[in-house]
């Protein structure tokens, strides 16, 4: 099984930082990539940020320029660097792991989701 420990939420003022961190365990062979979602209430999941195990990324429009995310390969740990943040980042942002166990179809692992708020 792949557990998945996120951590570095809480409440922030518009403007401010925070960094998430979401680290992996489990019997992993291979991780091909690990992401950031987040989901506001009365709103769908959505990508915020990925990046695979080459060091690819891809980012959420919204927050491109504001958010940069990175990985620790040898500690299986993503992190979520998050600045100049707005009302709008407001949600439960979950980590995602895209990993392989051992077969060649991979997986999505799921974190328990850690709430981010920004407000004045």
């Amino acid at each position: 099984q792949v557990q998945l420990v996120e951590s570095g939420g809480g409440l922030v003022l518009p403007g401010g930082s925070l960094r998430l961190s979401c680290a992996a365990s489990g019997s992993i062979f291979r991780i091909n990539a690990m992401g950031w979602y987040r989901q506001a209430p009365g709103k769908e999941r959505e990508l915020v940020a990925r990046i695979t195990g080459g060091g690819y990324t891809n980012y959420a429009d919204s927050v491109k320029g504001r958010f940069t995310i990175s990985m620790d390969n040898a500690k299986n740990t993503v992190y979520l660097q998050m600045n100049s943040l707005k009302a709008e980042d407001t949600a439960v942002y979950y980590c995602d792991c895209n990993a392989n166990l051992g077969g060649l179809v991979p997986s999505h692992y799921w974190g328990q989701g850690t709430q981010v708020t920004v407000s004045s």
